[in-house]
């Protein structure tokens, strides 16, 4: 690995390289090439010890020998973000003699300022036998807390629990802002961690995204009721199917009423509903801050659609509230983040 003329001991390109992006080159390959994926990227890892940006692909699962050279390398702490990671906690508890090798990974990258990682999730066959076996799930083996003090931006998609997620959940995430989460608050701990994982986290987070990536058939798992008394510095915070009726901290059973204001800008759900609005319209006195509710799923009707199909359906409950949430002030914006021309 020493280059020509044994001044530095890595050859050019490869100790040029900070940014390496394999998404779209992994997207487009077959399954059957991904063990020779894996055998090159084993060889390459230890060539680029200054890479900080690495992204893969959500399909693609790194081998653990590939994930041996990358967290055994020189230069691993100058990893700043990691990318399009898809973890099976099964193959990579069932690999490991002792930690999670994922969790090893992490354990070395102490400057990491982004994770980005989608799991195996649940499928309909396997859920129930998932809360069967809740009581008889052991503990992951986790040798010390992470050191992560730079982590500002964490993705955990289709993970109801791993050793990974209860890495995170164990271990101080001091600079984390922005949260993206698979919500899967019906099922109980420990068999998920995600209720856990926002009550542990929450306190210092500015951006909340809850979504289910969509398969087919999508399962969709309730969201916790306490976000907002578990995030209370919340700007932006985007919900998921089945939406969750919030509640406000400190709201008494009797009076209904709070003292408490939240400084929520952007308030993202899928679609509108009569039955979310009363939940809404509760919260907006807590909401002095609230300007732009989007509505991400529906676009508006082109301009020169008739009045009817205007007010028919989804755009009809979409013109409502928007003519609702105008007396207040606020914008409803759809899908492409723009207002109603008939506003």
């Amino acid at each position: 690995m020493w280059d020509s003329i044994r001044r530095i001991p890595y050859s050019t390109p490869g100790r040029w390289v900070q940014v390496l992006d394999l998404s779209e080159l992994l997207a487009g390959l077959d399954s059957s090439a991904y063990y020779a994926v894996n055998a090159l990227l084993t060889q390459l890892f230890p060539l680029l010890p200054f890479l900080a940006n690495l992204t893969l692909y959500s399909g693609f699962l790194l081998s653990c020998r590939a994930l041996a050279s990358l967290t055994y390398r020189d230069g691993s702490s100058n990893i700043r973000a990691l990318g399009g990671i898809y973890y099976d906690p099964f193959i990579y508890s069932t690999a490991a003699t002792g930690e999670d090798p994922f969790v090893q990974l992490l354990r070395v990258c102490i400057n990491l300022e982004l994770l980005e990682v989608t799991g195996v999730g649940l499928d309909d066959t396997d859920f129930e036998s998932h809360l069967d076996n809740t009581e008889s799930l052991k503990t992951p083996y986790i040798a010390a807390p992470l050191c992560l003090p730079h982590l500002r931006s964490l993705t955990l998609l289709s993970m109801p629990s791993s050793s990974l997620m209860y890495a995170l959940l164990h271990s101080p995430l001091p600079c984390l802002r922005t949260l993206s989460l698979t919500p899967y608050s019906d099922i109980p701990f420990p068999a998920s961690l995600s209720s856990l994982f926002l009550e542990t986290h929450g306190q210092h987070l500015r951006t909340i995204f809850l979504f289910t990536p969509k398969s087919w058939p999508t399962r969709y798992h309730s969201s916790p009721t306490t976000i907002l008394h578990t995030s209370p510095h919340l700007r932006y915070l985007s919900l998921e199917y089945p939406l969750p009726a919030l509640t406000v901290p400190f709201e008494t059973p009797l009076t209904g009423v709070s003292s408490f204001v939240l400084p929520l800008q952007i308030l993202s759900i899928p679609r509108p509903s009569s039955d979310f609005w009363v939940i809404l319209e509760r919260l907006l006195p807590f909401l002095p801050s609230l300007q732009i509710i989007r509505i991400r799923d529906v676009r508006w009707l082109r301009h020169g659609m008739t009045s009817r199909a205007q007010e028919a359906g989804v755009q009809g409950e979409m013109r409502e509230w928007n003519r609702r949430l105008s007396r207040r002030g606020i914008r409803l914006l759809d899908g492409n983040w723009k207002e109603s021309r008939g506003a």
